[in-house]
Formats: C-alpha cells, structure tokens, sequence
C-alpha cells in the first residue's frame, strides 16, 4: 500500500494541530517556531537535525534565539479536503513580540525569517511540521513578525 485516503489525511492532521487530547504533549498545545537560513540547510535541518545549537545540521542552530523571541502557541481548524491535497490552516493570528534586537541565530545565519515550524514544546522539543516561507521577512529591532489567521497551512497530499 502506498497512500491513505483523503479521510485519514484528514484525521491524522486534526489529531497533531486541533490541540487535542491526544496530542503529542502534557500542554496539549502547539507552536510556531521561526527559522534563518541564507541557504537551504534549514530545511534540511528540520527534517532530521535536533534542537542542539551546535552544527549545521541541526535545527537549533538555525531558530532565532535574541530580541524577546519565544515560540508561540497555535491554532488550526478542522483539516479540509480539495482534490488530491488535505490541509488544515490556522484559525488565529500568531503574533510574535517586539523585537528588542534584531533577530540572529545562535548559528550567526541573520535576521532574515525563511523558514518556519510546528513545534510540540514552547522550547527544545521536536519538529512536527515544517517548510519555508513564501516570502522571507527580515525582523529588525522595533519590528513584529505576525502571521495572519489562515495564513499558515498544513498540507498532506
């Protein structure tokens, strides 16, 4: 076998991002985590590395980690299906702090936001889901990184 039906694509979303019960923390809540990369090791850190800030090849390196960052907690709604691909997209907006300092990296990779993931701690934890941004959003200090509800989807397809 090599594919699930659109009805599982569906449940298994709502099980990881409805911030249920079963979900895959004490809290049962999870969040968006920011990421900087000038290349594409980010994405590849995210698929396999782990929360140590020490080496390219792990996701640490590359979250932003000065200037009032904190992950923050949130939302989906009920995981839809069209065609051949089953999302689910956020149903509130996440709204980071002020940035006190422009945003780095404990890898030096800049301030410049290219990636994001779902996380399932507030700190360390695992990548549940993760993927590069669209447009990539340079935070300097005074600034606030916002994503609009609805604006951040997850996909199965």
């Amino acid at each position: 076998m090599s594919a699930a039906s659109d009805y599982l694509e569906r449940k298994v979303l709502d099980h990881v991002l409805r911030n249920s019960t079963n979900n895959f923390n004490a809290e049962d809540i999870i969040y968006v985590a920011l990421f900087a990369d000038s290349g594409s090791l980010a994405s590849t850190a995210l698929e396999s590395g782990t929360s140590s800030t020490a080496g390219t090849g792990n996701w640490g390196y590359y979250e932003i980690n000065n200037g009032n960052y904190v992950r923050k907690e949130v939302t989906f709604a009920l995981a839809q299906t069209a065609g051949a691909t089953t999302s689910s997209a956020s149903n509130i907006t996440v709204t980071f702090p002020v940035a006190a300092a422009n945003y780095n990296t404990a890898g030096g990779t800049g301030q410049v936001v290219t990636h994001l993931a779902i996380m399932d701690q507030e700190t360390g934890g695992n990548v549940l889901f993760y993927g590069a941004l669209t447009t990539s959003k340079t935070v300097s200090s005074g600034d606030q990184f916002t994503i609009s509800s609805g604006n951040l989807s997850v996909s199965l397809a």
